[in-house]
């Protein structure tokens, strides 16, 4: 942790220790998941897929109905997440580039001002991790070949009808932090924080495909998929101690989830039609072939079902909150990385700017906040750092990009000390996407930006009349154009930090391929793109030699 947020916050465990036995801070957990498609979290989405927990921090908080991730990968986006900051001030260029291991989190904060804290899950926002594949795909996107570096999306049942825990490892961690709760924080004299990240519902790495493989099997069982009605029980009282809606009974569910005959197959365009690095996603994302209906139904299906299954744990967190009598005063948050295209737009996972992929849950309910609302100002991840701080009543320092949440859910009118911008912005970096991307949402547009040295045209969307993005207005809309060009200039100069990720990732790949030596032609030609690179392994080098020529 950094010293300075240390020195700073010595004392101050001694002048808010009646603080915290009034209870006047409350607690705070976050849920995060992975690849959470946050228009599910309300209507119409959330008639396709019961989930029924979700739909109880609906009920009884603050739904965001417009909320962003501010990088559509796992990495970049928790490190923004974490860190408060936009992926360009950090550098956090892909899943192997993010934060170092010193950065100061809004957990550290909590920790230095007296919170109990405990992080458990998938956590993911430091540097270093990810595939050998991942990121040597993210550092070549820009070498001149065409190769397909995914398994083709397919769904898989396991199982029967009592088959509940698949995701072994998420269901592990969920109880390692409620048993955390009910050992732990339920005894603590002080305020806790704490937060589980979990992987579902991101798709499983598809083993047939070898050790190389990524991840583009959606898997889940009968149980999570049978369709039946879910019993949904909540009564609520008012607490003239805590002054704010108490919760008496939990949702009570069935086998449930899945609403067949609400999935859509989403309309595509021909690939003739498609922008050039929406193409090139596609085909990196082993897409380009025929899908039939029942296939494309059948992976939006499981990938619901997927999402029921985290819903369930988020559920299992609530529980252990409730039993132990905290839950009256504690801020609960869940949220997710980024979204999960299953299938829009010729494509699965993430990588890309069109809603299912950049449009993130975001619900948050406690103890003197807003119940049942839906706000629809733009927000995204780094807003929570802030926000976070804000209900702890802890100052923000000022590096953070993002702004306080809490003026909009306090039920105590409050005025922000800085004024909340009518954008967000959301960068993309990484692997499958051969261009540096900028997505500016202002009002009812999308404006998509493109700066790698290369011809790429930008990409305007109305979202207002064109829900599916299917219709890139940018030329009929030149004012509308040049006018938020103009503010992303203004945010971010996008060109110069496209020329920094060129830079990056030509010296990353030269020091990665002097590091493997003389293995280099071998442990490339096996990587995640084996099937198409061997199909011409010299020609493919060759590409990547005149790629590096260029390097000054």
């Amino acid at each position: 942790m950094n010293s300075v947020v240390w020195a700073f916050g010595f004392l101050f465990p001694i002048c808010c220790q009646s603080l915290n036995q009034n209870g006047s801070r409350p607690n705070i957990v976050m849920v995060m998941s992975d690849a959470f498609d946050g228009r599910l979290t309300f209507d119409p989405g959330s008639k396709v897929v019961r989930l029924p927990y979700i739909n109880y921090l609906r009920e009884l908080g603050t739904t965001f109905l417009n909320a962003y991730t501010n990088s559509p990968i796992c990495c970049p986006s928790r490190a923004a997440m974490w860190s408060g900051q936009f992926v360009h001030l950090t550098q956090s260029w892909n899943n192997f580039k993010c934060l170092n291991d010193n950065a100061t989190t809004w957990m550290d904060y909590l920790e230095a001002h007296g919170y109990f804290t405990k992080m458990t899950g998938k956590l993911d926002f430091t540097s270093g991790s990810h595939s050998v594949s991942n990121r040597v795909e993210a550092w070549t996107r820009n070498v001149p070949f065409l190769l397909r570096q995914e398994g083709r999306p397919v769904a898989q049942l396991v199982g029967n009808m009592s088959t509940v825990r698949i995701m072994s490892k998420d269901w592990d961690n969920t109880d390692k932090a409620t048993q955390w709760i009910h050992q732990r924080a339920a005894s603590s004299q002080q305020p806790f924080a704490l937060y589980l990240g979990l992987n579902l519902p991101h798709p499983y790495r598809t083993e047939s495909l070898g050790p190389t493989a990524g991840g583009s099997t959606f898997l889940t069982s009968p149980y999570w998929l049978k369709r039946a009605r879910y019993l949904f029980s909540c009564h609520i009282k008012k607490s003239s101690i805590f002054k704010q809606t108490r919760i008496i009974s939990l949702p009570l569910i069935s086998h449930t989830k899945v609403s067949s005959e609400l999935i859509t197959v989403p309309k595509w365009l021909p690939m003739s039609a498609m922008h050039p690095v929406d193409y090139y996603s596609t085909f990196t994302k082993n897409c380009s072939s025929d899908f039939t209906e029942e296939e494309i139904k059948k992976i939006r299906a499981f990938y619901y079902a997927m999402c029921a299954e985290a819903d369930a744990m988020l559920g299992q967190v609530i529980s252990a909150l409730r039993e132990t009598d905290l839950l009256n005063n504690t801020v609960l948050i869940f949220t997710a990385d980024h979204g999960e295209l299953a299938m829009e737009h010729r494509q699965f996972y993430k990588m890309s700017m069109f809603e299912g992929s950049s449009h993130v849950p975001l619900l948050i309910m406690g103890p003197g906040l807003k119940s049942g609302l839906e706000a629809d100002q733009l927000v995204s991840l780094v807003d929570l750092y802030p926000t976070i701080l804000d209900i702890a009543a802890i100052p923000a320092p000022g590096f953070l990009s993002g702004h306080s949440l809490l003026p909009l859910l306090s039920k105590v009118s409050a005025s922000s000390k800085k004024e909340r911008p009518d954008w967000i912005l959301s960068e993309y970096h990484g692997c499958n996407v051969n261009a540096s991307t900028y997505m500016l949402r202002s009002g009812r547009w999308k404006y998509i930006a493109y700066a790698d040295g290369l011809s790429v045209p930008p990409q305007l969307f109305d979202l207002t009349r064109d829900k599916e993005e299917l219709h890139n207005v940018v030329l009929k809309f030149p004012d509308v154009r040049a006018h938020l060009d103009e503010l992303l200039h203004s945010i971010i100069d996008y060109p110069k930090v496209s020329s920094a990720v060129h830079f990056y990732n030509k010296k990353a790949f030269g020091a990665w391929r002097q590091s493997v030596g003389r293995n280099y032609s071998q442990v490339i030609a096996n990587l995640r793109w084996h099937l198409d690179w061997q199909k011409d392994a010299v020609s493919n080098e060759k590409a990547i030699d005149e790629w590096l020529n260029g390097f000054l």
